[in-house]
């Protein structure tokens, strides 16, 4: 093979057994074989993927062909500063799946003045959060399972005060989440808003941030941290603290990950097999509002910097990914990783295991192939109810009402306007009034909230069907 390709790509932390690294491995060898040249696997640390990729998109030389890059907010600021190239000529020449498999709906999310500058990965699940509760304090303290968010709150003061786990100590929390509020979605969506999202209101588009449904769910969040029945390190947590809290038997109730059933859930009850986890139904608030916030739903932007004279070969590369290679890079190989029993895909964990960072090649081009998702999650174990977590996932889903690429006004305001939103912690820890949220409001629009709305609206009317 003489053409070689450079690419840099997050590895999404995925280890490497012994002897294998991102340029020497089975999968990346696959990926060769069939697209005829050779590729180079350039892996920036994760902790600082994004300043890294800053650092070698600003290069005058020696760019890479193609860049994984995750935040729409630094895929789009690339485009603003004309660092990237279109892509529509090699698309129409060599991605005929890439065409195929991937929908309007992400190339709208990609495009800017008519062209596409950069192959979106999808989400395979449209969101991320389900309710997980333990079953075995509800029925040591008497309460049924909740339904609306007065329940809920019930419950989690019970969990917090009611000495769940028995030990004659108040040292349990109702709730918890993590750091910037992630792992909160299915409670604010009983307040019919998303954190960061836009929704329609008379005809328009309003960010959700601003909207007064948004200070209730404030209030909500603060009335909790008020009587301790929220974990009070929350703003600190980042996804293994919070885990860890769980795996400990402190906590009673969560917004998860669709699998962590087979994740923290599992190694909870490893600890504890008395803990009696399940998932319920989204919380319904007083106005019998109910739902989870949907993602982004593009997932990473596969872009080719100016320097590159290889447009043509990367598409090809994802091309294969997305088409003919996708069962064999997501599955892993047929006899090795997994085979048929009784129709059905069973994986052999210690294989599987042994090679999952072919997930960093997988997800450069998520595509919607449905049965896969569901083979591969059934093949895990039925027991852990994956498919079931996503069809509740997907009954609720509440999708945010702007879907196309981030607006310039944005990207050029975001840190500004990003910054400001601090406050929402303040609130709920009572460092500051509710009132403040009248003032974030006020201060969000001046420093650039007017013209984002504008632009989220006029390129959401030029794009009604």
């Amino acid at each position: 093979m003489e053409k070689n390709i450079a690419i840099v790509i997050n590895s999404l932390s995925f280890p490497f057994p012994a002897g294998l690294d991102e340029n020497h491995n089975p999968y990346l060898d696959y990926i060769k074989k069939n697209v005829g040249f050779n590729v180079r696997v350039e892996l920036p640390p994760v902790p600082s993927y994004e300043k890294m990729i800053d650092t070698i998109i600003s290069m005058e030389q020696n760019h890479p062909d193609m860049i994984n890059i995750n935040s729409p907010i630094q895929f789009a600021k690339f485009v603003t500063q004309n660092k990237l190239q279109p892509l529509d000529h090699w698309i129409d020449a060599y991605g005929a799946d890439l065409k195929r498999l991937i929908p309007e709906e992400l190339w709208n999310r990609v495009r800017y003045n008519g062209s596409i500058y950069a192959i979106p990965s999808g989400q395979l699940v449209k969101a991320n959060e389900v309710i997980y509760i333990r079953k075995d304090w509800l029925d040591k303290l008497n309460l049924p399972i909740p339904v609306t968010l007065e329940d809920y709150k019930a419950a989690i003061k019970a969990f917090s005060e009611g000495d769940p786990d028995g030990n004659g100590k108040r040292d349990t929390y109702g709730f918890t989440m993590m750091k910037d509020l992630y792992h909160s979605s299915p409670l604010f969506g009983a307040f019919g808003v998303q954190l960061n999202q836009w929704t329609e209101r008379e005809g328009k588009l309003v960010y959700g941030n601003v909207l007064p449904e948004m200070k209730e769910a404030l209030s909500f969040f603060a009335e909790l941290y008020r009587h301790g029945w929220i974990d009070p390190d929350f703003p600190i947590y980042r996804s293994n603290v919070m885990n860890e809290k769980i795996i400990e038997g402190k906590v009673g109730m969560f917004s998860g990950a669709w699998y962590d059933s087979r994740g923290v859930i599992a190694q909870s009850l490893k600890k504890d097999p008395q803990a009696n986890w399940i998932t319920i139904d989204y919380p319904i608030g007083k106005k019998g509002k109910q739902g989870v916030g949907a993602l982004n739903p593009v997932f990473g932007y596969q872009v080719v910097p100016k320097g590159s004279s290889h447009g043509r070969e990367v598409i090809q590369f994802l091309n294969f990914i997305a088409g003919k290679g996708r069962t064999s890079i997501v599955l892993g190989f047929h006899n090795q990783v997994w085979d048929w029993k009784d129709g059905k895909i069973v994986s052999k964990f210690n294989e599987h295991d042994k090679h999952l960072y072919r997930g960093m090649y997988s997800a450069l081009v998520n595509v919607d192939k449905r049965w896969l998702l569901r083979a591969r999650n059934d093949s895990y174990g039925k027991k852990f109810r994956l498919n079931d977590n996503i069809d509740k996932i997907e009954k609720n889903v509440v999708q945010d009402a702007y879907g196309g690429p981030p607006p310039l006004t944005m990207v050029r305001k975001w840190n500004e306007l990003y910054s400001l939103q601090e406050v929402f912690v303040k609130i709920i820890l009572g460092l500051e009034s509710t009132n403040s949220f009248d003032d974030y409001v006020k201060r969000w629009y001046e420093s650039g909230g007017t013209q984002v709305t504008q632009e989220v609206n006029d390129w959401h009317e030029s794009h009604k069907k």
